[in-house]
């Protein structure tokens, strides 16, 4: 099975000021595997980036990634202390 949580940090990581502060956390639900970038607020709109276009091709390349069984990948963004 494809690390996936390895590739978003390796994606994600370049992209934003607080690195250390930046962890996924895997969700696995009847449908999905969700994989929940915590983040700080100041770098959640350079994941996003303008217009949805950086977080539209994270979501690309990982759910291109084939999942053994039929679940699918799911990316969710959520700032560092919302949780």
């Amino acid at each position: 099975m494809p690390d996936i949580e390895a590739l978003i940090k390796t994606i994600v990581e370049p992209l934003i000021d607080n690195p250390k502060e930046f962890s996924v956390d895997i969700v696995e639900t009847e449908d999905f595997i969700e994989y929940h970038l915590n983040l700080q607020p100041d770098d959640i709109g350079r994941v996003i980036g303008r217009k949805g276009r950086v977080v539209r091709a994270i979501r690309t390349i990982i759910y291109s990634i084939r999942q053994r069984g039929s679940k699918r990948a799911r990316i969710v963004i959520a700032d560092g202390d919302s949780e």
